[in-house]
């Protein structure tokens, strides 16, 4: 059972497109509006592989680059997140994704002011000698099984979330959070360490 229908649509949603053919989901799959798939921009097959009996609320948004991935495994909640990956992020099973959690596998920019003027200059979509954008630096996420991340908090690149790990709200995690630990702060520090 599904509120998703046959043709890829949700049931009484007021976005107009289906949910994109390259993303895959399980039995139970419960989606609130396809339009947290609108900036999708990879086109491959499984570009989004969803387990059984995920929740996305409407506040999400898979905001994945040509080559992003995305992995959430059975049972997880995402509420309200943004799932940002120019490489991957994989979220695993029973895990709790607060509003406004922001996850991104890239800086997006570049760091060195030079490279930053260009960026710009590339993003301009009316700039007509629009020049190619920088390499962007990019490592993967892992968030592992039973993990929550409270409200507002930030998940940056390269960072591995343990298994059984409590994100607190408002952190910003810059580094990998080890099993069974509670972390909070800027930058998030750990806080508790589970039994």
């Amino acid at each position: 059972m599904s509120n998703v229908r046959q043709d890829r649509h949700v049931e009484s949603d007021w976005w107009p497109e289906p949910i994109p053919p390259n993303v895959e989901f399980g039995e139970g799959f419960y989606c609130e509006t396809a339009q947290i798939f609108r900036m999708l921009k990879n086109k491959q097959p499984g570009a989004v592989v969803i387990g059984k009996h995920v929740s996305c609320y409407a506040g999400c948004s898979f905001a994945l680059g040509k080559n992003g991935r995305c992995t959430i495994g059975d049972f997880s909640l995402v509420n309200g997140a943004l799932i940002m990956a120019e490489e991957r992020i994989d979220i695993g099973s029973h895990c709790l994704i607060s509003w406004n959690v922001r996850l991104a596998d890239s800086d997006f920019h570049a760091l060195e002011p030079a490279q930053r003027l260009v960026d710009a200059q590339a993003l301009a979509p009316f700039y007509k000698n629009r020049p190619p954008r920088p390499r962007l630096k990019t490592a993967p996420i892992k968030i592992c099984d039973n993990v929550w991340i409270g409200m507002n908090a930030v998940i940056l690149k390269g960072v591995t979330i343990g298994e059984n790990s409590v994100v607190a709200a408002g952190s910003v995690v810059t580094k990998t959070v080890e099993p069974n630990t509670v972390v909070a702060g800027n930058p998030a520090v750990v806080v508790k360490k589970f039994e």
